[in-house]
């Protein structure tokens, strides 16, 4: 099947061209070849352009691209090699408009190794970690055999390896560089900066043999972590105690622009972090600098030092088995201010005047309020509906409807006197309220 051009000349000498979609076909007597018209396209110089090119692409769909080349082209032409290019093209722009590579090159050329070469390594890791994430051994593949890295045509193991040493070498003073470099760009709000902390498991059978070889953090605020041997047996909030895990922090702009992270072992206490992150971040020209923790996170030890130097901090109480101080701040009366259709929120501030004084911010949710009165409600009633009458049983069947109870949600159950029959208590979901520490 091909297209075919056709002339026709009139009387006064011009000539007029068709175009046509033709195939041969071979004559079922004469066996001579012939052309067969599939479809008239008209004069060639009215011909929808456009249109031709759609067919040309719908057609090329189904070839592969050395095939679809090939035949646009011509047989002349022989595709030796093709690469991806638009995702690693436009991680490199973003790359370079946020500083990302002059950043690299500087702190690769003040340890004498080739900056440009060096930087495009990283870069080419951190762009396979973005488009095709894989181990470093795929990353070098990656780069040889799929895509197109402007400034490395391939990629050893051993420049990837030497690539992460030197980054984690350099990683605080780059880290610095970029922050500077991306704050002026975007221009970002930096009079509050929240941190925070979780955690993550590994699949893998036993921890790192050189989570002992780590330096202890000492008061002195200067001494690090080993970076090295970081997954080991730890407090899981993921509740996987069977598996080893690396703590992580992050500090973000009030945004969440993220500042910097960084990787602790798993078996990491509070302070060692909180220490850890204040250092770090001291010198990089931060207003505030706000700590955002769960309670369990934040102990007097902790909210001492986080207000040195005029620090702050946020973290949660607990509305049940809380301390005396958010009890008084729960039981102190006070009018509730609505800031959105299903949060109203009041100030308390408990301890006195000065540096001692706590400020707690308390939330009211009335949805989930009228959603757990209900609850309440319906819990009650299907108890009393459950007890009714358990005064007459054996002590025998009141302890197997205390054993039920006890392993249905929202519902405690507790047995008294036997001749008191069966008294049930209930506690209703806790989502309606909220209890909020705050310094400063």
């Amino acid at each position: 099947m091909y297209l075919r051009e056709t002339r026709r000349s009139n009387k006064d000498g011009s000539v007029v061209r068709y175009l046509q979609l033709a195939h041969n076909e071979r004559h079922p007597d004469t066996g001579v070849s012939t052309a067969k018209v599939i479809h008239n396209f008209g004069r060639a110089e009215l011909v929808d352009r456009a249109a031709l090119g759609r067919l040309v692409s719908s057609i090329s769909r189904f070839l592969d691209p050395a095939d679809a080349v090939a035949a646009a082209r011509g047989a002349e032409v022989e595709v030796l090699d093709s690469r991806r290019l638009g995702g690693a093209w436009t991680l490199d722009a973003l790359w370079e408009r946020l500083g990302i590579g002059a950043a690299l090159r500087r702190a690769a050329a003040g340890r004498r190794l080739e900056a440009d070469t060096v930087e495009r390594v990283v870069f080419a890791m951190v762009a396979q970690r973005a488009l095709e994430p894989g181990s470093k051994l795929a990353c070098c593949r990656w780069v040889a055999e799929d895509v197109a890295i402007p400034g490395l045509p391939a990629l050893g193991d051993d420049q990837a390896y030497r690539g992460m040493d030197f980054l984690l070498d350099a990683l605080t003073e780059i880290a610095a560089e970029i922050f500077a470099s991306v704050a002026h760009l975007l221009n970002l709000d930096l009079d509050i900066v929240f941190v925070d902390t979780t955690s993550t498991y590994w699949e893998i059978d036993g921890a790192d043999e050189l989570a002992d070889l780590a330096d202890d953090v000492v008061e002195d605020d200067t001494s690090r972590p080993d970076e090295s041997g970081a997954r080991t047996w730890g407090h899981s909030k993921d509740h996987r105690p069977d598996l080893p895990q690396v703590i992580i922090a992050m500090a973000v702009t009030r945004d969440g622009i993220p500042v910097r992270c960084w990787t602790f072992p798993g078996n990491t206490g509070d302070q060692p972090i909180i220490r850890r992150i204040k250092h770090d971040l001291g010198g990089w020209g931060l207003r505030r600098l706000v700590w955002v923790a769960d309670r369990g996170f934040a102990s007097a030890t902790n909210r001492a030092y986080l207000t040195r130097g005029g620090g702050h901090y946020i973290h949660a109480e607990k509305l049940r088995h809380t301390n005396a101080e958010a009890a008084q701040a729960l039981a102190r009366p006070g009018r509730y201010k609505t800031v959105a259709g299903n949060l109203r929120v009041k100030e308390v501030t408990v301890g006195g005047d000065g540096a001692r004084a706590q400020r707690f911010v308390v939330c009211h949710n009335p949805d989930a309020a009228k959603r757990d009165t209900e609850v309440r409600e319906r819990l009650v009633a299907h108890l009393s509906e459950l007890i009714d009458g358990s005064d007459a049983w054996s002590a025998r069947r009141r302890d197997e409807l205390v054993g039920s109870l006890k392993a249905k949600p929202g519902c405690a159950a507790t047995c008294a006197a036997p001749t008191a029959g069966c008294c049930a208590s209930t506690s209703a979901p806790s989502s309606a309220r909220r209890t909020w520490t705050a310094s400063g």
